[in-house]
């Protein structure tokens, strides 16, 4: 994916009165221009920059052109957790072959916090004493990963956020990739509004909101909101709402099944669940023919989306996302401020803190578009998600 950066600050001072000194001298003999060009080069080697922000190349003398800046140093990826499967098993190997291909002199530190706010502080500490040039960072906690901001761009290393906001600690990263957060939320409950109007029952959903620290799952929730407001629509009632710490999929069963000894379960028609991890519990729990919802195209969500027992995720194609990160960590190893990665424009906004940010589009998978679109991509294959009850489903769509 090209990007396209801004220039960066023009030449200095001295560098201008070089570039004079040289055009002065032009019609002097060869031995006067080789004086010349080793004082100013003496004077080149006076002015420093800060290891960490390479300096932006010099205007080139007599039309020659500057030689590109070639990146090398260390990056860090800081990943939340392993509970969700896509986190290793896709962003991470993805953003690995995008910096290697990227950047072969640039080394990968690679940490994952294992849910712990504190555990994550420790290792981008250790990454920045490592000598990392660029943080990515997928916080735990977006209120308190502001502290690891805080110490990066003290040792003026830019901070990527990665996914989720850093929103805390009085302190802003360089960048943000991630997806439109709010559209997801709104393609959610679209599609629930959607089956729940099909089915034809009107009565009361529940609502499991994501990680209470996760900016992500704010921002999910105000999406859906926009779609199925809190006071309800249509006939439909939220008549049960909570949010699930650390998007725990145990947890997410337990809330649905305090949801139904309050609800009864007869007057439960629709569950609103943020993710598919935890709607890979509830889904063991209601009642079958419940329209349910989630997000991240799990592979057993896309199976359950076949068989009938989840009504929609969302796709957010990852590959994309952590190939931007990848390609945006070396723009600013070669001290470029990018305002587009892979077509996609840098905008500032609101909702991410006037953070210079990168939103990619997700997109709503149901049975009738798993062939279209995880499978199209290659995401996924029939082999992966056409097991159990799906079969008959695969096979009537298509998919093999």
């Amino acid at each position: 994916m090209p990007i396209t950066p801004v220039d960066g600050d023009g030449p200095t001072q001295s560098q201008e009165d070089h570039v004079h000194t040289l055009n002065r001298r032009a019609s002097l003999a060869v031995p006067a221009l080789a004086v010349a060009l080793a004082l100013a080069g003496c004077a080149s080697s006076d002015t420093t920059s800060d290891s960490t922000t390479p300096a932006a190349p010099v205007a080139p003398v007599g039309g020659v052109s500057a030689a590109p800046v070639e990146a090398s140093g260390k990056v860090a990826l800081l990943l939340p957790e392993s509970a969700t499967t896509r986190y290793e098993a896709f962003d991470k190997p993805y953003f690995e072959q995008a910096l290697k291909a990227e950047c072969p002199a640039c080394e990968l530190i690679y940490s994952n916090a294992n849910q712990s706010d504190a555990q994550q502080l420790q290792q981008a500490n250790a990454a920045l004493v490592q000598g990392a040039k660029v943080l990515v960072l997928d916080p735990v906690n977006g209120a308190t990963a502001g502290a690891i901001v805080k110490a990066a761009q003290a040792k003026n290393v830019p901070v990527i956020s990665y996914d989720r906001l850093i929103t805390g600690g009085g302190a802003k990263p360089d960048y943000y990739i991630s997806f439109d957060n709010e559209k997801v939320g709104a393609l959610q409950a679209t599609e629930l509004k959607k089956q729940l109007d099909a089915n034809g029952r009107k009565g009361a959903i529940v609502w499991i909101n994501g990680s209470p620290t996760d900016n992500n799952a704010t921002l999910f929730a105000k999406g859906a909101h926009s779609v199925i407001p809190k006071e309800g629509i249509d006939g439909y009632t939220i008549g049960y709402e909570i949010a699930t710490p650390e998007w725990l999929p145990a947890t997410a069963k337990q809330e649905m099944q305090a949801a139904i000894t309050k609800l009864g379960a007869e007057n439960i028609v629709g569950v609103y669940s943020a993710n598919d991890g935890m709607a890979t519990t509830i889904a063991t729990v209601i009642p079958p023919g419940i329209p349910l919802t989630g997000q991240d195209a799990e592979k057993l969500a896309i199976t359950r989306i076949l068989s009938g027992t989840q009504s929609m995720t969302v796709y957010k194609a990852i590959k994309p996302e952590a190939t931007g990160a990848a390609e945006l960590a070396v723009a600013l190893l070669k001290g470029e401020k990018p305002t587009s990665i892979g077509g996609v424009d840098v905008t500032t906004s609101e909702s991410t803190n006037g953070v210079p940010s990168i939103l990619l589009e997700p997109v709503s998978v149901t049975r009738e578009n798993v062939k279209d679109t995880v499978i199209a991509d290659g995401f996924y294959t029939a082999a992966d998600v056409c097991t159990g009850d799906a079969r008959a489903a695969c096979t009537e769509l298509g998919i093999s």
